[in-house]
């Protein structure tokens, strides 16, 4: 079946900074998304399976594809120190188990997770600029950012203020993204990576989707992200099919790549595979790397886990084998 929702967008983009008038402009001048083409694109990828040595493989990226994630309210320093050995070491029965791309905690807990995965590949997220609602002042959120960036935190997962985006303030959205992107430069070394949450299932459809990851983008998103985790509907199929056309269009466009990570909801070995084949068919297999697909999740690993020892042993590990996340 054709992609039949991917259409190319405008190659150039207006001034941005100029007026709300120009960004409606550019954002109403997208091709609108075909929701039964979407959906009828989803139900086709779904049936497509992994077999084998290459189910194998498939799990093994899709575990350095992980963004081991711990966003509660009661989360300690032990928590983040057990998360980060998890993140290094996913089974300790087995070496050969790749570590995850990172680990994301609140921005107080970064220095805990940064001490314990210094030296070491996998990265340190920072949910940000008032996690997950996005509605404090902007300079509250500038200061929380740069916190977390000072701390040592190597990537920034930031929330866009959908208030404003609904009620059509799209240059103030523009223009926060482009300063939560200033905050993360350093003076010396690597500017920590801008991954600019979206929060789809508080968008009002499949064009606000699209939209959303265009002005994001455009704004300087290094990655752009379904969700917090803590609005329904997350992750779903469909929205993760818009945003990986809107990367491969962006770049077709621009010139420049953007990451995806769906987030929220992805918690079996099927689910991660189907990300996988949707990654490889809408947006190409320059993105089947951790370096522009992440998987967020927390329960996640564990099935990934299981499924790889089922793979290489013939039998499932009882359900306390790995650690609970």
């Amino acid at each position: 079946m054709p992609d039949t929702a991917a259409v190319p967008a405008p190659s150039t983009a207006p001034a941005f900074a100029t007026s709300n008038a120009a960004l409606r402009a550019f954002l109403y001048g997208l091709p609108g998304v075909d929701e039964a083409g979407v959906h009828a694109r989803v139900a086709d990828l779904a049936t497509r399976s992994v077999k084998t040595t290459a189910k194998a493989r498939a799990i093994d990226l899709a575990i350095r594809m992980v963004d081991l994630t711990t966003l509660e309210g009661a989360d300690t320093p032990g928590k983040v120190r057990a998360l980060a050995t998890k993140a290094l070491l996913p089974d300790p029965a087995d070496r050969r188990v790749p570590p995850v791309a990172a680990v994301c905690v609140y921005p107080d807990l970064v220095p805990v997770a940064v001490r314990a995965l210094r030296n070491t590949s996998v990265g340190v997220a920072s949910v940000a600029t008032s996690f997950p609602a996005g509605r404090a002042p902007l300079e509250a959120r500038l200061l929380d950012t740069r916190a977390a960036v000072a701390d040592g935190a190597t990537e920034i997962d930031m929330v866009i203020d959908r208030g404003a985006f609904l009620a059509g303030d799209y240059r103030k959205v523009y223009e926060e993204i482009v300063a939560v992107k200033e905050v993360c430069a350093r003076p010396a070394g690597e500017a920590a990576h801008l991954k600019v949450i979206l929060e789809t299932g508080e968008l009002a459809g499949y064009d606000d989707v699209r939209r959303a990851s265009w002005l994001a983008m455009h704004a300087g998103a290094d990655f752009i992200k379904t969700s917090t985790g803590k609005v329904a509907p997350a992750a779903t199929p469909a929205v993760t099919l818009i945003m990986l056309q809107a990367v491969r269009d962006f770049r077709a466009a621009t010139g420049r790549q953007v990451g995806v990570k769906p987030a929220g909801g992805i918690r079996t070995t099927k689910d991660a595979l189907r990300n996988l084949v949707l990654v490889n068919e809408i947006a190409g297999a320059d993105w089947l790397d951790p370096r522009w697909f992440r998987i967020g999740a927390s329960s996640l690993l564990n099935d990934l886990l299981m499924q790889r020892t089922k793979l290489t042993t013939g039998t499932y590990p009882g359900p306390d084998y790995y650690s609970a996340d």
